[in-house]
């Protein structure tokens, strides 16, 4: 279906023309499969770049089971009785570092870009279960942007009826019926390294 992330990123750019140089406007890139689909929507349609940090609490039993998800500032949860607050605790200590780590590593000492007021596109490159993606929103909620816009090139159904409730517009190129893996709609789906992710913030400020 796609060739690379940056082809993909180029077929979402007419679904966004709207949103040239809109002020105020901001994109979002989700770390780190997002930040080349970001890098060329922020570049096309001149707006600035930045990063959405965060990672989804594992359940205790199944890592992979999102139970909420930690931003640098806040969390998002699902209650279940069988957890314990204990290891929430651990969980949002142990991801708050991890996510420091990596704001430093990507932005080094700028400021988190401030979202109130502002029209926000959050770039991934592809969704899955939309789960952590969705508790990503519900935080982004409450720094009371003007609009949530959601692009991806791919999404299964699940996703895309989830994430249609709680964001103002929900763009994407392609919702399978049969969906086992982001990667199987790339003919390159390598690794995004952290080096990318540096190279592509560095550059969308030159």
């Amino acid at each position: 279906m796609f060739s690379n992330r940056i082809t993909a990123a180029q077929q979402l750019i007419p679904l966004l023309k709207k949103y040239k140089e809109q002020p105020g406007g901001l994109v979002l890139a989700v770390p780190r499969g997002g930040v080349p689909i970001a890098y060329v929507i922020a570049k096309e349609l001149h707006l600035p770049l930045s990063l959405v940090l965060t990672k989804k609490i594992g359940h205790p039993a199944n890592e992979e089971y999102a139970i909420g998800a930690v931003s640098l500032t806040d969390r998002y949860l699902v209650p279940h009785k069988e957890i314990s607050p204990a290891y929430i605790e651990e969980a949002t200590t142990r991801i708050r570092k991890r996510l420091r780590e990596m704001y430093h590593m990507y932005l080094g000492d700028r400021q988190p870009e401030p979202i109130s007021g502002k029209t926000v596109i959050v770039a991934d490159d592809g969704i899955a279960t939309g789960n952590t993606l969705l508790a990503t929103v519900k935080m982004l909620r409450k720094a009371n942007p003007a609009k949530i816009v959601v692009a991806a090139p791919v999404a299964s159904q699940n996703a895309y009826a989830t994430l249609s409730k709680v964001v103002d517009e929900l763009i994407i190129l392609h919702i399978p019926t049969f969906f086992r893996g982001v990667g199987e709609f790339y003919d390159d789906f390598g690794q995004v390294t952290n080096e990318e992710v540096i190279y592509y913030l560095t550059k969308e400020r030159t």
